[in-house]
């Protein structure tokens, strides 16, 4: 037989019939035919409740235990246990959980608790035309037989008069169960009655143990806030007497520390006056440290004045160099022009002419200054001569009688330069009563 998932409740003890009664098998055969399912009818009886773990055993003949079940199968709980409809009920063995012996078996209805409410007439599980068989059997085979024939008739019979007597059992239980349900009654109102009085007696109580706890709690609250301000009290007691002793100590402390500060003052005051005089001979060496950086300042002005003033010579002087090398330049392009005027002249004094036949050119002490090939000479050479030698000549200055070459004397040029200042670095033009600003435009270029 295969395991089931879950044991049913079963007992050990040995039971009696006395509650077999209550639940009936109907239509129970003798047989059943190997490999089919089997289904298996009951009725409850009016004063039997199922419940949820009740099961329906197949048990072999002789059984003494719940325990000694073969198989299981558990009931089903009918909807409404009012309606006779739902008192017939079945459940169905599946032919893989069924002896395969020819042994008697028989149903018994077994509640949670474990105890039989109700069993089958014994059946075989045997093929339908087994009766049809020829069998041979011996004497003692058959006397057996007929002895184990015996026997089930008389269990029979007994279970035939037990089932009486269980059924009488069973009427003057219901007799007296029906005693038992009318006393319940009587018991339940009187019960009902006291619950309602101890309900009520409860109710009272709860309110009065509710206050009592308010209560309760009200007292603990003021102990705790008693309790607390006796702490914080004993606290700030004990935080006082430790202020007492800081403040003992503290102004013996005091006392030592104030002759202390006694002798320390006066080691101060000491000490005071001569940092005093240390500070006047300071002071005085301060002053002549103030005169002498006055005298140094006074004097590193002048310098620097000086300096100023050696700057913007400086910076004229250089404007007039290259303001004279400028005009140095001009002249010396001026200069080679003349002198190729001059020998473009020269050339052209110079120039000879053809001789007439039959004369030859003159000696040359008779026609020194004069054309060779001219008798009479060259009538434009004193006009040549006299305007080379004009070109050639020199000026006088009549303010410094110096002479100069050109136009313009040095000393009117040095004039006409003073009266106009040239930046050098951005040939910038000033006038001469602009001379601070041409300084300190200069200034700004050597930022």
């Amino acid at each position: 037989m295969e395991e089931m998932l879950e044991d049913p409740p079963t007992s050990a003890v040995l039971l009696d019939h006395c509650h077999f009664s209550q639940v009936i098998f109907n239509s129970v055969e003798k047989f059943y035919v190997p490999g089919g399912d089997v289904t298996c009818y009951y009725t409850l009886t009016q004063h039997f409740v199922p419940r949820r773990k009740d099961w329906i055993g197949i048990f072999r003949v002789g059984w003494k235990t719940t325990r000694e079940y073969y198989t299981f199968m558990w009931v089903t709980l009918p909807t409404d246990l009012n309606s006779k409809s739902t008192q017939q009920q079945e459940v169905q063995f599946k032919a893989y959980y069924l002896p395969k012996d020819d042994e008697y078996y028989q149903f018994c209805y077994v509640d949670q608790d474990g105890v039989v409410r109700g069993a089958s007439i014994p059946f075989q599980f045997r093929p339908e035309n087994e009766e049809d068989i020829l069998v041979v059997t011996t004497q003692g085979e058959v006397e057996e037989i007929e002895q184990h024939n015996n026997e089930l008739c008389r269990e029979n019979q007994e279970l035939r008069d037990s089932c009486v007597s269980l059924q009488k059992q069973n009427s003057d239980l219901q007799d007296e169960l029906r005693k038992k349900q009318e006393e319940l009654e009587t018991l339940k109102s009187i019960n009902k009655e006291l619950e309602q009085k101890a309900k009520e007696q409860q109710d009272s109580w709860e309110t009065e143990l509710l206050q009592l706890k308010e209560q309760n709690q009200k007292m603990s609250s003021e102990n705790e806030k008693m309790r607390v301000r006796v702490d914080q009290l004993q606290a700030q007691l004990s935080a006082q007497e430790k202020e007492m002793e800081e403040l003992i100590r503290g102004d013996q402390d005091n006392a030592e520390q104030l002759e202390y500060l006694k002798r320390e003052n006066s080691q101060l005051l000491r000490s005071l006056t001569e940092q005093r005089e240390q500070q006047k001979k300071l002071e005085q060496t301060v002053t002549e440290l103030k005169q002498e950086e006055a005298t140094a300042l006074k004097k590193q002005q002048e310098l620097t004045d000086q300096n100023f003033d050696l700057s913007r010579r400086l910076s004229e002087n250089k404007i007039i160099y290259d303001v004279l090398l400028k005009e140095k330049e001009r002249m010396e392009r001026e200069n080679d022009v003349l002198k190729s005027e001059n020998s473009r002249l020269m050339r052209y004094m110079d120039l000879d002419f053809d001789f007439p036949p039959g004369q030859g050119p003159a000696s040359d002490q008779g026609s020194t200054g004069r054309n060779p090939g001219l008798v009479y000479g060259n009538p434009y050479t004193g006009i040549q001569e006299s305007s080379a030698s004009s070109l050639l000549s020199s000026k006088r200055c009549p303010a410094c009688k110096s002479d100069f070459m050109g136009d313009i004397c040095d000393h009117t040029l040095e004039q006409q330069l003073v009266q106009t200042l040239y930046c050098p670095i951005c040939d910038k033009s000033f006038s001469a009563t602009e001379e601070q600003i041409f300084q300190d435009h200069m200034f700004c270029h050597s930022l």
